[in-house]
C-alpha cells in the first residue's frame, strides 16, 4: 500500500525559509511523478512543484508562477523522497502543503500524503 509521509512544516517569519519532506513507501517511485499541492484555508487545493522523470536519476521540474524563484524542488533516495526548499516565504504561503505521487503513465497524482502545515507570519 502506497504511503507518503510528509515532514518540515512549521511556523515561520516573513522572508524566511523551510524545507518540506516527504517520503514514499509501499513501491517503486523512481519513475513516478512526484509534487507539491497547497491549500489555504477557504481556498482550493493548487499546485506547487512537481517532478517528472527524464533518465536515469534525473528530473524535470515544473513550478507555479507564484513560487518560481523562491522554492526549489528535488528528488533523492532512488526518487523514493521529494523536497520542497521553500525561501523568501510571503504570508500568502500560509497553507497546509500536500505530497502527491502518481504513475507518469497516467500523468496524475493519484495518491496523496496527510498535509503539513505551514504559516508565515507578517
Amino acid at each position: 500500500q502506497v504511503q507518503l509521509v510528509e515532514s518540515g512544516g512549521g511556523l515561520v517569519q516573513t522572508g524566511g525559509s523551510l524545507r518540506l519532506s516527504c517520503a514514499a513507501s509501499g513501491g517503486t517511485f523512481t519513475r513516478y511523478l512526484m509534487g507539491w499541492f497547497r491549500q489555504a484555508p477557504g481556498k482550493e487545493r493548487e499546485f506547487v512543484a512537481g517532478t517528472r522523470w527524464m533518465t536515469g536519476t534525473t528530473y524535470g521540474a515544473d513550478y507555479a508562477d507564484s513560487v518560481k524563484g523562491r522554492f526549489t524542488i528535488s528528488r533523492a533516495n532512488a526518487g523514493n523522497t521529494v523536497y520542497l526548499q521553500m525561501n523568501t516565504l510571503k504570508p500568502e504561503d500560509t497553507a497546509v502543503y500536500y505530497c502527491a505521487a502518481g504513475e507518469s503513465s497516467k500523468a496524475a497524482y493519484d495518491y496523496w500524503g496527510q498535509g503539513t502545515q505551514v504559516t508565515v507570519s507578517s
